[in-house]
């Protein structure tokens, strides 16, 4: 089965032009905002749950600019020479893990002005960002990114020549990473409902810190075959560092949350 992209642009008005990434990016943080609220509303049982909604702009617009501002870092030695690009978003060029670490501070801010607890937000959030990045990975399928190693197999992804690593430039196909990351970040995805709607509301804290810890171990896993990466460092890509810092976040986070749960239970015992 041969997967191929039938192009970026989605339909034009007039002489806009209207591309796949943007509408599937749109849908995105509109599908994450929508889980969360949901979540809130049927996990903690709090009339605050609509905050959300008035929650959603500040994380969505801080997510993207950390998304955008990350990339250009790690592409830096191109922005530096063409540092006005860093405001042409319709270029493309976002990158997840800015987009995490930005809305978890907006996420917080958000906590402060609205009187919501810090950790049930991150919770809901997370579910809602494995979700959304399962449906956001398809953006890169239009685009032609996040493909991995030349591959001829049974599902194989085509890439066009203009697109292809000059390294590479004799493969017709590669292996479709992007639907790698997209299929277990839905996986993710199912196991956090599972999480949050068990013990969500007696131990804050833990649907996040599994997310962090799965989400890290699964990007890790595909970047490990992607050959369209930003940066290296040494023989690893920018990505799986990253996701190892994160990995380690996760699991202090874990071992925190457990551990004031038990106090606390035993506080009340």
């Amino acid at each position: 089965m041969i997967l191929q992209s039938p192009g970026e642009v989605a339909f034009k008005i007039f002489d806009f032009t209207v591309y796949f990434y943007g509408i599937i990016l749109a849908f995105a943080c509109l599908l994450a905002v929508y889980a969360a609220k949901q979540l809130y509303c049927l996990v903690y049982k709090d009339r605050k749950a609509n905050l959300i909604w008035d929650v959603a702009p500040i994380v969505v617009i801080s997510g993207i600019i950390g998304a955008r501002l990350y990339y250009c870092l790690v592409n830096f030695d191109y922005y530096a020479v063409h540092p006005l690009e860093i405001f042409y978003l319709r270029g493309g060029g976002l990158s997840v893990h800015g987009g995490i670490i930005a809305g978890i501070i907006a996420l917080w801010i958000s906590s402060k002005k609205y009187k919501l607890s810090f950790l049930r937000l991150l919770d809901v959030f997370a579910v809602g960002t494995v979700l959304a990045q399962s449906f956001g990975r398809w953006g890169n399928f239009f685009n032609n990114e996040a493909f991995g190693l030349p591959y001829d197999g049974f599902l194989k992804l085509f890439i066009p020549v203009s697109q292809r690593p000059i390294e590479f430039i004799q493969y017709s196909y590669f292996h479709p990473a992007f639907l790698y990351e997209s299929v277990l970040d839905f996986c993710i995805f199912v196991i956090l409902i599972f999480i949050i709607k068990k013990f969500g509301a007696k131990v804050e804290g833990l649907t996040l810190s599994l997310y962090f810890i799965f989400y890290s171990i699964a990007r890790f896993a595909v970047e490990s075959i992607r050959i369209d990466s930003a940066l290296d460092v040494g023989n690893f890509h920018i990505a799986q560092l990253v996701s190892i810092a994160l990995l380690a976040a996760g699991i202090i986070t874990f071992v925190y949350v457990l551990l004031k749960y038990k106090f606390s239970k035993t506080c009340n015992n």
